[in-house]
């Protein structure tokens, strides 16, 4: 792939996106000389396969890193199958449990797998940090050790307020940066991508290099994905992610349940879609009135097809269109009939609805699944919990409890 000449073309698509590119000026420097000289610059991610379950905030860095191979750099998937044995201790609050070799041997597959979705990997570099470093000797760690002080990694905010508040801190955590900035050297990286969470680590990395007579790497961070909530970062574990495996129809159905002002942070991290473009659908709703839905349907098929094809993406958005915006009801809807006795002063509490429903177990959980968004009456999103419903509202529709779960509800006559 020949490099692209064209200087700003290809610092605002490097920049697009990103929180800092440190610094600019020799960014700009480092592609200016590579465009002139015909020769890629090396860009380096490094991703610790410390577990199997991804989703798509894991993705942002791979479509950055499919922007510099756009541009015709060479990049590098770094799977760092030796650093994983550690885990990155970086926003940690305990030391990671140590995994095996086959554990991480196992996760590294599912990385490059789905890594192969996104940027072109017969093109790409994919190398492990094992290669190197497992052959260090001691005398070797003594050298690079001294490199970096106490106080200087003790500047990170996790580790000193894991000691602050008397929790375990292993010595091997405190080597983390140390060896994802030998990972840089050993690559001879002129970039390094990561997240805002990783700058610590990425300018290890810089200085490490300096240290050792090589050019320094410049870096840039990414911002954090934060989940179909659009409030905290995504995760799994808060069941607010949208996992690279999720069938088509769960996919698409994730990102249209998303906030609308997340919209163009999706569009731009997700999403191959130019930035201009983007930039044109958001003047549209902002200036010109066009319903966001559009653009938020737009942004779950782009998001769908990049994992799934086009074919699925089309299925997956019809689907959704067919329960959701014509509002037809799903042929697997139970009905479930209600009691009169259910009415209180003619009208029903939404809390109360969902336990009738048994669509919730308890009043709380009720409360947190209309909080969450997780609620819906005939396509319409609850959204107050103190909701009271008068029959003509709910005999006959839709209620939607999550992606998956419908009830129809029905009174009897009178």
């Amino acid at each position: 792939m020949s490099i692209s000449k064209n200087i700003d073309e290809q610092m605002d698509l490097i920049s697009s996106g990103a929180v800092e590119v440190i610094p600019t000026d020799e960014m700009r420097a480092k592609v200016e000389r590579s465009i002139g000289s015909g020769k890629p610059l090396v860009i380096k991610l490094g991703v610790d396969p410390t577990s199997p379950d991804l989703h798509i905030g894991h993705a942002v860095p791979l479509n950055k890193l499919r922007h510099f191979q756009e541009l015709g750099h060479q990049v590098v998937l770094l799977i760092g199958d030796f650093t994983a044995l550690i885990g990155d201790p970086t926003e940690q609050e305990t030391t990671r449990p140590v995994l095996t070799p086959e554990q991480v041997d196992a996760n590294a597959r599912t990385y490059i797998e789905q890594a192969g979705k996104i940027i072109d990997t017969s093109k790409a570099r994919l190398a492990r940090n094992s290669e190197w470093l497992a052959p260090l000797k001691f005398r070797d760690i003594l050298s690079l050790t001294s490199k970096f002080t106490v106080a200087r990694v003790m500047e990170r905010d996790d580790f000193s307020r894991r000691l602050s508040e008397e929790k375990p801190l292993g010595l091997h955590e405190f080597l983390y940066p140390v060896m994802q900035a030998y990972d840089s050297v050993a690559l001879e990286a002129d970039v390094e991508i990561g997240g805002t969470d990783q700058k610590f680590n990425l300018l290890a990395g810089r200085n490490l290099q300096r240290s050792l007579g090589q050019e320094a790497q410049c870096v840039l961070t990414l911002p954090l994905l934060e989940g179909t909530d659009g409030v905290q970062k995504m995760s799994k574990s808060l069941g607010n992610d949208v996992g690279l495996t999720d069938p088509p129809d769960d996919m698409f159905g994730k990102i249209m349940s998303i906030p609308d002002p997340m919209i163009w942070k999706y569009f731009s991290l997700v999403t191959q879609v130019p930035p201009g473009e983007v930039e044109g659908m958001k003047e549209e709703v902002l200036s010109c009135g066009t319903n966001p839905r559009d653009a938020k349907e737009r942004l779950a098929w782009e998001v769908t097809e990049v994992y799934w094809g086009r074919e699925d993406a089309d299925r997956a958005r019809d689907r959704f269109r067919s329960v959701f915006s014509r509002r037809e009801m799903p042929e697997e809807a139970e009905v479930a009939l209600l009691s009169e006795s259910s009415l209180k002063d003619g009208r029903i509490w939404v809390v109360e609805l969902l336990l009738q429903l048994e669509m919730a177990p308890s009043k709380a959980e009720a409360r947190r699944l209309i909080e969450g968004g997780g609620v819906s009456i005939d396509g319409v999103k609850v959204t107050d919990v103190e909701l009271e419903l008068a029959p003509v509202e709910i005999d006959g529709k839709l209620v939607r409890k999550g992606r998956k779960q419908f009830k129809t509800v029905k009174l009897p006559p009178g």
